[in-house]
């Protein structure tokens, strides 16, 4: 575990330390007064809803030897202007003394699961410093350098959640390679819509240096306009003979791997992978060409795309009485909720074939066209009975039934109410999948009893 002083801390941050020993060690850090654990710096984070000022006490009492803030306390604290500059400076000054590849990753959809196989194609280089689980906010972000260690790589995730914010994380990691593996739909009402999307997330692309790398999707609807971004050399991935690190085959093995074959720089290689679904095998292309744009030979990265520790809630498969449930909750949008049907659509099942549904969120002036192209999906598919909740999925039934998806296979729930999908899910049968998706704040991973493994 790394560590540091509080003095050296707050010099870092370009703050001012008050009653403290600046001697003191910091071992880590956390952004929530729960997770305070001995000898770690509390982020104090003025939120729209709360203000995590208010908290300083119960952090100090839970063992935090200072507490990162904007305004003046009675505790131990580093006082700083602005919460967030003052962790651009710290996580800043750290990435000067690293001295391997980055590789930042963003996109509408994919992009942990994409870092994690990056992270496992690096491999062969030795251990790779990475955004842990989804840190990749203008908080969590820069606080990912405090663990660098003589690793041999680093991959960082960049979220969006509005304009500015993936370049102002791109110039604390200043990455060497630019990932962007899609624009679609999730978060356009931070943007306005696509082309906002589009130009948040080529905000990475341009500050990469020119003798970098960025990596796109060939069949992506902005690509050229991406392109037009990039001052250094664009290399694509995708399904397309045009790409240049070219999916070739795919096929699933069972509910939690699949094969994939893919062509990069004259070679095929194929490998396994630790989940299901058509789109994976994209976030492997693109993978791959991360890691052979930092010198990673095709062989060696597609043989440890197996290693990837793909995180939970995103179509974790689990058992439940019998039944199989892939829970991917973590968060939904229009093109992953298509994604996550077609892979429900796919796979082995001896029962029915059942999805239920929630709102998806944060999608603008997308909201209606959203949930139609899922309603869309369902008509044709060999999904059984479909149960949807949340007032928005009103489009995803008319759609699906105007389409010709039988009504009586849809059960609608328009207010949320976890104990409705809880009975519901009381009904599966052995033999049955079920796929629970939808946004993060409707939480319907609380619908799945405990003893679902």
């Amino acid at each position: 575990m790394n560590s540091i002083t509080v003095g050296r801390f707050a010099e870092l941050c370009q703050g001012v330390l008050y009653n403290s020993d600046a001697n003191k060690l910091v071992i880590g850090f956390a952004l929530d007064d729960r997770d305070v654990a001995p000898g770690q710096v509390f982020i104090a984070i003025s939120g729209a809803r709360t203000d995590g000022h208010a908290f300083a006490e119960n952090a100090m009492s839970a063992g935090a030897v200072a507490v990162l803030s904007e305004k003046a306390l009675d505790c131990p604290h580093v006082l700083v202007p602005n919460v967030v500059e003052a962790l651009a400076n710290f996580g800043s000054a750290l990435r000067d003394s690293f001295r391997g590849p980055v590789i930042g990753i963003t996109g509408s959809n994919g992009k942990t699961t994409t870092k994690e196989m990056t992270v496992a194609a690096l491999s062969p280089l030795g251990d790779v410093l990475k955004s842990p689980s989804n840190k990749n906010t203008e908080y969590s972000s820069p606080l990912v350098w405090f663990q660098a260690n003589h690793q041999s790589a680093a991959v960082i995730e960049m979220a969006m959640r509005g304009f500015g914010q993936i370049r102002h994380l791109a110039c604390i990691a200043r990455p060497d390679v630019g990932v962007v593996t899609n624009i679609g739909t999730a978060h356009a009402e931070k943007v306005g819509n696509r082309e906002g999307i589009m130009r948040a997330k080529a905000e990475l692309i341009v500050e990469l240096p020119a003798s970098g790398c960025t990596i796109l999707w060939s069949e992506d609807d902005f690509l050229a306009e991406l392109r037009k971004c990039s001052a250094a050399p664009v290399r694509t991935f995708g399904f397309s003979q045009e790409a240049e690190c070219r999916v070739l085959g795919y096929r699933a093995l069972d509910w939690g791997k699949c094969a994939v074959r893919l062509s990069l720089d004259g070679k095929t290689a194929e490998c396994e992978l630790p989940v299901i679904g058509r789109h994976q095998a994209l976030n492997a292309a693109a993978a791959v060409l991360a890691a052979h744009s930092v010198g990673v030979s095709v062989k060696d990265s597609v043989d440890n795309l197996y290693k990837s520790e793909l995180p939970a809630m995103r179509l974790q498969v689990l058992e439940l009485d019998g039944a199989i449930v892939l829970l991917d909750t973590y968060n939904a949008s229009p093109d992953s909720t298509v994604a996550a049907l077609r892979v429900l659509s796919e796979g082995p099942c001896k029962g029915r074939r059942i999805a239920v549904l929630g709102e998806m969120r944060e999608l603008g002036d997308f909201t209606e066209s959203g949930h139609r192209l899922v309603g869309k999906e369902l008509v044709g598919s060999t999904i059984d009975k479909v149960f949807l909740t949340g007032g928005p999925t009103d489009f995803i039934a008319s759609e699906a039934t105007m389409a010709g998806y039988p009504s009586q296979n849809i059960v609608q729930d328009k207010e949320l109410d976890i104990g409705h999908v809880e009975e519901f899910l009381s009904g599966l049968k052995e033999g049955d999948v079920v796929l629970v998706k939808g946004s993060r704040a409707l939480g319907l991973e609380r619908a799945l009893p405990a003893r679902a493994k």
